[in-house]
Formats: structure tokens, sequence, C-alpha cells
């Protein structure tokens, strides 16, 4: 009799404790980009979104994320994985990516039942960060923005020509900061953080593309590595913090910065948490 009372009791304690890796993950139909969906089994989830860079794809669903995508959800958030480009059923590049497109699938994840759509928080890393900044600016149900490794500005799609935006809005190309003759030399040898710099010495043109952060309705995190190879992420988030502080910006904003690389705010993520806990969830 007792073998069987500490029995049950082990095998009850066993499937609550298994409970709480347990989630759900769901394909969605949302036009122009792919979506997955992960849900735990808590009630009234904050959503996070996460998107990738340049690399394309969707690496949120990748093994390589998996371990920090699992530490959202046992914290108690639904995350949705979102690609935007170099997906099936995306576009092939990133040029011209319709934000409204991505918002969409935020909404479709949003209708979940698990889900509390008042509690919206984007993550992006590179031009994904800049996409998180540009879908708060626009959106006012995303209330939580985290740029890892961000621009200030929107820059040229990715084609040959650099003639077309990375990004759109109501059909409509958001104005970019382009491709002028100093940057040329710098690109031919890949010397990227080198070419951006160049290229925003047009400031009118840099003055035109700037994300409106101010417009964001909640905090904003930034992470930034001192020794950036692709863009000159410290200056550029400095720039976001000026501007936030010029609008009196209402809510929290952070610009955490690290000695590393373009990579090196990916490494952090304790801090990330550690915003959101405060600030967000």
């Amino acid at each position: 009799m007792d073998f069987n009372k500490t029995t049950w009791t082990f095998l009850i304690l066993l499937l609550h404790f298994c409970s709480i890796s347990i989630f759900s993950q769901d394909t969605l139909k949302a036009a122009n980009v792919e979506a997955v969906l992960y849900v735990g089994n808590n009630e009234n989830q904050p959503l996070i979104v996460g998107l990738g860079g340049s690399e394309g794809g969707n690496p949120w669903t990748t093994d390589h994320w998996k371990k920090t995508r699992q530490e959202f959800l046992d914290k108690g958030y639904s995350f949705l994985a979102i690609g935007y480009f170099g997906c099936k059923n995306t576009p092939a590049l990133l040029d011209r990516i319709s934000i409204n497109d991505v918002h969409n699938a935020i909404v479709v994840a949003s209708k979940n039942k698990k889900i509390n759509k008042k509690k919206i928080a984007v993550i992006g890393g590179s031009r994904g960060a800049d996409l998180a900044l540009l879908l708060g600016s626009y959106y006012p149900d995303i209330s939580c923005v985290i740029g890892m490794s961000t621009s200030h500005v929107v820059f040229p799609g990715h084609t040959q020509e650099f003639t077309t935006s990375c990004w759109t809005f109501d059909n409509k190309e958001l104005p970019f900061v382009p491709v002028n003759e100093e940057s040329v030399p710098f690109l031919i040898k890949h010397d990227l953080r080198s070419a951006f710099s160049a290229m925003l010495k047009d400031t009118l043109a840099e003055q035109k593309a700037a994300i409106k952060v101010e417009l964001i309705q909640g905090p904003i995190l930034l992470l930034s590595g001192t020794k950036d190879e692709i863009i000159p992420a410290v200056p550029m988030g400095n720039k976001i913090i000026e501007r936030l502080k010029k609008h009196q910006f209402k809510y929290t904003y952070e610009h955490q910065i690290y000695e590393g690389s373009h990579a090196e705010p990916t490494k952090h993520f304790d801090t990330i948490f550690a915003f959101l806990e405060k600030n967000f969830k």
C-alpha cells in the first residue's frame, strides 16, 4: 500500500514537472511570410515575436536558437518565429519587404486564446532589429521592442543595384539612405561598416530615412557591440537614444553597449530577460 502511494505521488509530480516544458507548435497562414507559433500551457501568455536578420530564412525555428526559444517558453511567454524573406512563399531577397505582411502574421498569432494580445514584444537582430523598430513605430499594439545591433535609419534593399528600399508600408517604399560614391570602394572591399559610415555622410537622406522610434508605444532595449564589423552600431544606437530624449519619450529605454562584434548582443539574453521581466511582462 505504501509503495503504491509513493509511486502515484512520484508519477503526479513527474507529470507536473514535465508539463512545464510542454508546448504546442503551429505554422500559421499568413501572406508572404513564414510564421511558426510556439505556445505553452499557461493562460494569458505575453507574446514574443522573433525576427532574423540579413541571413534570411526563419532562424528562430532552427536548432541554433532552440535553447533560447525554449527559455522564453519556460518563462511563460509564447513565441512567434517569423521569416520574411528567403523562405518558402516569401520574397527571395531582402528588398521591399512589406511591414504590413509581417504585422498581419503577428495579428493572426495574437488571436490564439492563450495569448495576451495586449502584451506583444518584438525582438530582432541586425536588419531584423530595424524591422522590430519599424513595427513598433507603425503599430501601437506592439508594446515592447528589443533591437540587437540595430540601425537608426532605413537602408537600401539587398539587390545588385541598391536602388530600392528594404521596406514598404501600405505598398509604398520607405525613404532610405542611398549608396553614394564614397561608399562604393568600401563595398567592393566588403568593408561594410566603412560603407555604411560613408553613406551616413548624406545627412539629408539620413534625416528622411530615420526610424520614428518616438512613436513606439512601450519600452525599448538596444544592445550594441563596440567592434561591430557590419554597421557602426554604437553610434547608431546612441542616435536612437538622442531622438528618444529629444521627443521626451515616456517609456523606459536603454542602450546596453558591449565589447565585441556584430554578434555580441546575441550573447546577452540574460539582459534581455531581465529587461522584459521588469518593464514588459
